[in-house]
């Protein structure tokens, strides 16, 4: 494992909309605080909100943990991805079902375009399911693409957020 000289802040987001999707959710946040060389420092309340993609799917569970890491941004992703297979996520296609999704929102002041990451994650913006729970805990972050904060791009979004309900996440 190849340590980063400084520990970061990485907003992970976590969504669930296959089986127990509240058990999940808290399952993974306990599972991200597991990863070494990383701490849970927030999580946001869970939400339930609609599906994007095909039709006929459950009502996800959505949230995000802010983490405090010294990992690379690919390390940090290997470690999500094993978690997520853990829970019994198929990537089978895109926006389809799935058992976990873990995503890095962002990391740090990153800026990564690669073949297997993308920060910040590339439609996060787009969004309320993700900007709504990231702004509850982190207002004040910072896009650092647009320079606008959390709270700025929240305000901005057209579409809102479906949220259906949320709770507190207790882990």
């Amino acid at each position: 494992m190849q340590k980063s000289a400084d520990r970061q802040i990485a907003y992970v987001a976590l969504g669930s909309n296959l089986g127990d999707r509240h058990s999940t959710v808290l399952s993974a946040l306990q599972e991200l605080a597991d990863i070494p060389c990383t701490r849970l420092r927030k999580a946001s309340r869970l939400y339930e909100t609609e599906p994007i993609g095909p039709a006929g799917q459950n009502h996800y569970i959505n949230a995000v943990a802010e983490l405090e890491t010294c990992l690379s941004p690919a390390e940090l992703l290997t470690h999500m991805q094993q978690i997520e297979y853990s829970f019994g996520r198929v990537r089978r296609k895109r926006w389809g079902a799935r058992t976990l999704d873990l995503d890095i929102v962002l990391m740090g002041d990153g800026i990564i375009y690669t073949s297997t990451l993308t920060l910040p994650h590339p439609r996060f913006r787009e969004r309320g399911f993700v900007l709504v729970p990231l702004a509850e805990i982190a207002p004040d972050a910072v896009d650092p693409v647009t320079g606008y904060t959390v709270a700025d791009l929240l305000e901005a979004l057209d579409s809102g957020c479906s949220v259906i309900e949320s709770e507190a996440a207790t882990i």
